[in-house]
């Protein structure tokens, strides 16, 4: 069984997380942007890790050392950054920054299992709402965020330098509802089911 978890970014993994915002961005930020993000109060910077659950790589260790006087420990025990997501806390507002899934793990569910846990998180703040911008040919992204509760409230002509795309500006309100707690519990029902048949165990820090 693999194993994601969804946990903040520490400094030894700052080098592998500016390699995926490479593949996927093309250098969104740099080396110094995520040092600071990382030691910012009002940032929440979030990995999603695959390997194995410690309780699942000792077991597996201790079947190795039971039939084996050279065992080799399991390869899948080796973390690999998969996916990256960041919110700025500003004020009431929950401003989501980036939400990144690396290439090869695309249409398994990630994004919405990280997309959870920032809510989450902006809900644990106690921020009042959430926004985002997403490019207008971003079709899968605005299905993602669609299903999360956002709405379109405006649009930034030519925001994407590189090809003068425009960014539709996001929102979703009600963070601090009575019922948005149960929201939440429902989202990570779904999330944990989407990645459950793609053959993941999710697991949240």
């Amino acid at each position: 069984m693999n194993f994601l978890e969804l946990k903040p970014l520490t400094a030894e993994q700052l080098s592998a997380v500016v390699e995926l915002d490479k593949l996927c961005f093309g250098e969104l930020w740099t080396l110094d942007g995520y040092k600071r993000e990382l030691e910012s109060p009002n940032s929440d910077l979030l990995i999603m890790v695959r390997g194995q659950s410690s309780a699942i790589a000792q077991e597996l260790s201790n079947r190795e050392l039971s039939a084996s006087n050279n065992p080799t420990f399991p390869p899948d025990n080796v973390e690999t950054i998969v996916g990256l997501c960041c919110l700025w806390a500003i004020l009431e507002e929950a401003h989501i920054t980036i939400l990144a899934v690396h290439p090869e793990y695309r249409g398994l569910g990630l994004g919405q299992a990280m997309l959870y846990a920032l809510l989450k998180s902006a809900w644990e703040r106690g921020l009042e709402w959430a926004t985002l911008e997403v490019r207008t040919s971003n079709q899968a992204a605005r299905s993602l965020y669609e299903k999360f509760g956002f709405e379109e409230v405006g649009r930034r002509r030519h925001y994407y330098k590189d090809t003068g795309e425009d960014a539709l500006i996001l929102w979703r309100g009600g963070l601090q509802k009575p019922e948005f707690k149960q929201t939440l519990s429902d989202w990570y029902f779904t999330a944990s089911h989407r990645l459950a048949a793609s053959g993941f165990t999710f697991s949240v820090f």
